[in-house]
This record gives C-alpha cells, sequence and structure tokens, in this order.
C-alpha cells in the first residue's frame, strides 16, 4: 500500500485504508479459542499494520509500544480500551468502525468484554521494537517486562 504525504502522519487514516482492502491482505483473521490472534499485514519503511481478532474474554496487558505511536480501527465487534488515569483504570468502548489514535508514550490494555468475537487493525510508527508491559500496583504502574520484537511475537 503507497500512503501519500498527507496521511502519513495520520496513523488512523493509513488504518482505515488497510481496513477498506481486506482483498490485498496477506492473510485472513482467525480466532484462536486460546488467545488472541494476531498477523503483521505489512511492514513500511514509515509503518507496519497489524490484524488482531479478539474472542469474547480475550485481552491485552496493560502495555505501551516501545516509543511507537500508533492507531487502530474496530472492523467487527465491539472492544473496550483502559487508559490509567489517577492511578485508576479508565475504559472506552469502540464498537464496529470506530477508530483510536495514540503517542509514542502512550499506555492501555485493550480487550473484548463483549458477547461476539472482535477483529481490530493497528498501524504503528515507527514498526514495533519492543513493548512494555505492565502493572498497576495501589494506583502506581510498575514495570512488570519488556518484550522485544522477534522473540516475544
Amino acid at each position: 500500500m503507497t500512503v501519500s504525504g498527507a496521511d502519513r502522519a495520520d496513523l488512523l487514516a493509513i488504518a482505515r485504508r488497510y481496513a477498506a482492502s481486506p482483498a490485498r491482505w496477506p492473510v485472513r483473521p482467525r480466532f484462536d479459542p486460546l488467545d488472541r490472534w494476531y498477523a503483521r499485514l505489512a511492514e513500511r519503511p514509515d509503518h507496519e499494520a497489524w490484524l488482531l481478532t479478539w474472542l469474547p474474554g480475550q485481552g491485552t496487558e496493560l502495555h505501551d509500544h516501545g516509543g511507537s505511536a500508533g492507531a487502530f480501527v474496530v472492523l467487527a465487534g465491539t472492544i473496550v480500551e483502559e487508559t490509567v488515569r489517577g492511578g485508576a483504570l479508565v475504559g472506552a468502548e469502540l464498537a464496529t468502525g470506530a477508530g483510536r489514535r495514540f503517542g509514542a508514550h502512550h499506555i492501555h490494555r485493550v480487550a473484548n468484554r463483549g458477547t461476539d468475537p472482535a477483529i481490530s487493525l493497528h498501524v504503528y510508527a515507527p514498526a514495533l521494537r519492543s513493548m512494555t508491559r505492565y502493572r498497576l500496583d495501589a494506583g502506581v504502574l510498575r514495570v512488570a517486562e519488556v518484550a522485544r520484537a522477534g522473540v516475544a511475537w
């Protein structure tokens, strides 16, 4: 996929462009009953795109994106994104068609808390090289693990 100069800085626009062209994806969405499924759709010099599926109850731990900014769009179902504010988790529900941009220092967790499967498409710039997982301990974020690309995923 070619990204125009106008879209280069708008990762949500890039995510929506990938979402609009499922025939060009190198993989089809799959669902894994044990854990959320994910596959890289593209890696370009200025970004990468991932497709994720979420069965009810599946989600991530609190994490960042190792200094990469990002965006995601919900293609099917509903997911909940939780961020930490004032030492507590605050959630936002995102239904089919909703999208979200975030900066390079964003920490969140994402989950399917609904009853139907969900699919989302994520774009990161630059490409993910690490992700730090956190735990919220009495209102304080603490590093639980630093995962590296090529090792953890």
